[in-house]
């Protein structure tokens, strides 16, 4: 089983979507779990606020170092350490293939959902945190990029998905990394477009290699 411990400051907006699907399939076989952390929990003021302005005058504010900390440390003196995973723009870019190495590399996870301009930089100093972008763009906050790093997590964990489904999708390595060929369904015809006949002919030579020809 792998456990994701997720740190968010609206973890009200993630459950939705991990017991739902795929995800709590997952769960009812005993493959995935997570852990909401409430971030505002950790905070060091009445107010429940974790955010200040950040030095040197720039805009916005900043999730400041002791309650990330304080959090960080809690979830490691309850459960050990484990790999620590910052959502951010920043470095490294998720890909099907650091998914599947996430999928095995270890049973336990924490994930930070950013938020705000950024987090104190000394962060980096007393923990190792592996920052994961999910493309070149800015969200408002880390959790939706944080579901799909766990989405594309947990539907590689064997036995969440069926082999078959895994076999031959994009960027699989049995498709070559590549993206996947068209597919069709019923009806066979709609609205004068025709399925292609290769796929209607039953021959699975054919078949195989009109797939090959259209991957892209």
């Amino acid at each position: 089983m792998i456990t994701i411990h997720i740190i968010s400051l609206f973890p009200e907006s993630v459950r939705p979507y991990l017991d739902t699907s795929i995800m709590q399939r997952a769960q009812d076989k005993g493959l995935f779990c997570y852990i909401l952390h409430n971030l505002a929990d950790y905070s060091v003021r009445n107010t429940r606020r974790v955010d200040d302005r950040p030095y040197g005058w720039w805009a916005g504010t900043l999730i400041t170092i002791e309650p990330i900390t304080n959090c960080l440390r809690y979830i490691e003196s309850q459960y050990g350490k484990m790999p620590i995973l910052l959502t951010s723009p920043r470095w490294q870019t998720l890909s099907q293939e650091l998914s599947q190495n996430l999928s095995q590399e270890s049973e336990q996870y924490t994930i930070i959902c950013g938020h705000y301009e950024w987090i104190d930089e000394r962060i980096h100093t007393l923990f190792d945190i592996r920052e994961l972008s999910i493309g070149n763009y800015i969200l408002s906050s880390g959790e939706l990029a944080s579901l799909v790093i766990i989405d594309s997590i947990v539907r590689l964990i064997p036995g969440a998905l069926s082999v078959e489904s895994l076999a031959e999708e994009s960027f699989s390595p049995g498709l070559s990394g590549q993206r996947e060929y068209p597919q069709y369904s019923r009806p066979e015809v709609f609205e004068n477009i025709t399925v292609p006949s290769v796929l209607l002919s039953g021959n699975l030579k054919k078949i195989q290699e009109w797939k090959i020809t259209h991957l892209s």
